[in-house]
């Protein structure tokens, strides 16, 4: 199913009709925005469930934060917090996606019932990730990223952020194709936050019909982030908490929805749900207004 703005569809993904909502599961004691509150694998599942019930179309389970300055889990305690929350999500017939950078986790994550692979390195952390994924013929999300950010370094450096992120998206997304992942089957992210201050990630969002020319499906993961802190932040400067980013974060699923993203990738999914809805209402109204118009001006002549 593609829109007017390319929204495309994923080869082993359903196909949505309008952009679709990936929930948030973070499996994690340490994640910036929700750490520690679905620790154990039955209140994980049960909040994967809650999220589907609230409107997600899929979920996305990760067990190791990628906020700034994280110190990275080892393989084997990232396994253990996701494989059951992965296999219990998926036994209930929800559309799991894995988040991790690690191919023995998106293996057994697959084989589990995950659907989805989201790496937040693009392949880049592990050089068995690329041809795990091909082997299990699983679609991949290609994000945008210059690597570990070791003691909280979030900033890179870029002279245009957003011909550089175009551009090693393309390199990167070449790189997948080369290592046996077909090009139905993968997905780009911009990589809000990670190495982009505040100013880099509005850019990104502002042309997102550059990362759209990509010619993939563009999945966008602003939820909670940064820079949404910073555009809220009080007269004083002090950024709000990240549980009080949500309504914002639902202004960014509108304006990714309304721009064509294909998913849009948020911890609070009931908001974003309603707004994805409303921008396809739009979207179809839009389609409707130019097919009468057209049939007004025929009538006219």
């Amino acid at each position: 199913m593609s829109n007017h703005s390319g929204r495309g569809s994923v080869t082993g993904l359903p196909a949505w009709d309008r952009c679709a909502v990936m929930g948030v599961v973070n499996v994690t004691p340490d994640s910036f925005s929700d750490g520690g509150r679905w620790f154990d694998t039955t209140a994980a599942v049960k909040h994967g469930l809650d999220l589907v019930a609230q409107g997600a179309d899929l979920v996305d389970v990760g067990g190791e934060s990628t906020r700034p300055g994280a110190t990275r889990v080892d393989e084997d305690e990232e396994l253990r917090r996701v494989i059951p929350v992965v296999r219990g999500l998926a036994s209930e017939g929800v559309v799991v996606s894995v988040d991790t950078m690690r191919a023995s986790v998106a293996e057994r994550s697959l084989a589990a019932g995950a659907v989805l692979v989201n790496d937040v390195s693009g392949g880049l952390a592990d050089p068995r990730m690329i041809p795990a994924v091909a082997d299990a013929g699983a679609p991949f999300v290609v994000m945008h990223w210059r690597g570990f950010l070791q003691g909280g370094n979030v900033e890179g450096v870029y002279e245009d952020v957003v011909r550089e992120v175009v551009d090693e998206l393309h390199a990167r997304v070449d790189a997948v194709l080369a290592g046996g992942i077909t090009a139905d089957r993968i997905v780009v992210d911009p990589g809000l936050g990670f190495s982009k201050n505040a100013e880099h990630d509005l850019a990104l969002l502002a042309h997102l019909d550059r990362l759209l020319a990509l010619g993939r499906p563009l999945l966008v993961a602003a939820s909670r982030k940064r820079f949404l802190g910073r555009v809220l932040a009080g007269p004083d400067g002090a950024p709000p908490p990240a549980r009080e980013r949500d309504a914002a974060t639902s202004a960014v699923s509108a304006l990714a929805a309304h721009a064509g993203a294909w998913a849009v990738r948020v911890h609070e999914v009931r908001a974003s749900a309603d707004a994805v809805r409303v921008a396809h209402a739009v979207e179809q109204a839009r389609a409707t207004g130019h097919a009468l118009g057209a049939r007004g001006a025929e009538e006219a002549r």
